[in-house]
């Protein structure tokens, strides 16, 4: 969940677990294999917290490299939890090809396969214009092919649940709710700030801007693919933020609907384990940003 620099709280979740992002710490609880907590808080870098954080559109570029640095973190994490069980780490090696291989395949995936598809529509398209919105076109149904795609599948349903806590749990703590399986429950799983949302802005925009680079040469075509996903996900990011500051606006809502709605593809009911765990990683971040001892091992 994309997060502000301000006193507002989010995340996302891992395997068994929950990672929370607060104003100066990150926390992540993860469920061991007994069913006790394993949990992990620690200060955030001062690239995530300082003055480029507070420059419009840089601060878009600076989110997304802290949304993939501190997942793979929490991911990590989490996954070594998992482990503990078999005795076994992930090493510093598998974490950077794991890295690599998930940037290489989501690059490819959501950006140079929609292009290389939308080369055979050419021909009887007519122009530059009408073949890139065929390729934002084919971008957005891939996306969410994907995203039904995975949902089937077991392990990701339970994230999905985790997923539904974190936001239950930020909105519960949004509102000054005292944090408590029930209360908790009472919120719904969809939530604005969610990734998934920031990512559908990110398809939208990119169609936007992908619009008016010519397809000629081929290689350009295929660098400006790259090259520019910073700056959609800086204009993606802005977009974000002001949506949030204007949520009652309906024009407004035009762009929140459709993000809301989406996230029933990402969010399941979570059981009151999970919600517990989401509990947990808010409590460690609010309470480390208060200046509590921060915990940098398993308790």
């Amino acid at each position: 969940m994309s997060m502000e620099s301000r006193h507002i709280y989010g995340g996302q979740a891992v395997l068994e677990g929950v990672m929370i992002r607060g104003r100066s710490h990150v926390s992540v609880a993860v469920r061991r294999p007994d069913g006790g907590i394993a949990s992990q808080c620690r200060p955030l870098s001062g690239l995530y917290t300082g003055r480029l954080r507070r420059i419009a559109f840089f601060r878009g570029v600076i989110v997304l490299l802290e949304t993939m640095t501190l997942g793979m973190q929490a991911l990590t994490y989490s996954a070594n939890v998992g482990m503990e069980a078999e005795g076994e780490e992930l090493g510093k090696g598998a974490i950077a090809a794991m890295i690599s291989f998930s940037l290489l395949f989501a690059i490819g995936l959501f950006f140079i396969v929609p292009l290389l598809a939308s080369k055979s529509f050419e021909g009887f398209l007519g122009s530059d214009l009408a073949s890139n919105l065929a390729e934002g076109v084919l971008r957005l149904a891939i996306f969410l092919g994907y995203l039904l795609l995975i949902g089937r599948m077991a392990q990701i349903r339970r994230v999905f649940m985790y997923h539904s806590a974190e936001h239950m749990t930020v909105h519960a703590q949004e509102r000054g709710e005292p944090l408590n399986i029930q209360t908790v429950r009472k919120y719904p799983a969809a939530h604005p700030r969610c990734g998934t949302a920031f990512l559908l802005v990110v398809l939208v925009v990119a169609v936007v801007v992908f619009a008016f680079v010519g397809r000629e040469p081929f290689w350009w075509l295929i660098t400006s693919r790259i090259v520019l996903i910073p700056v959609i996900a800086a204009a993606s990011y802005e977009v974000i933020r002001f949506s949030g500051r204007h949520a009652d606006n309906r024009l407004v809502g035009l762009v929140t609907g459709p993000s809301l709605a989406l996230q029933a593809l990402t969010t399941r009911p979570p059981d009151d384990d999970q919600i517990e765990i989401a509990i947990a990683a808010m409590n460690g971040a609010v309470e480390a940003d208060e200046g509590a001892p921060s915990r940098s091992a398993s308790e």
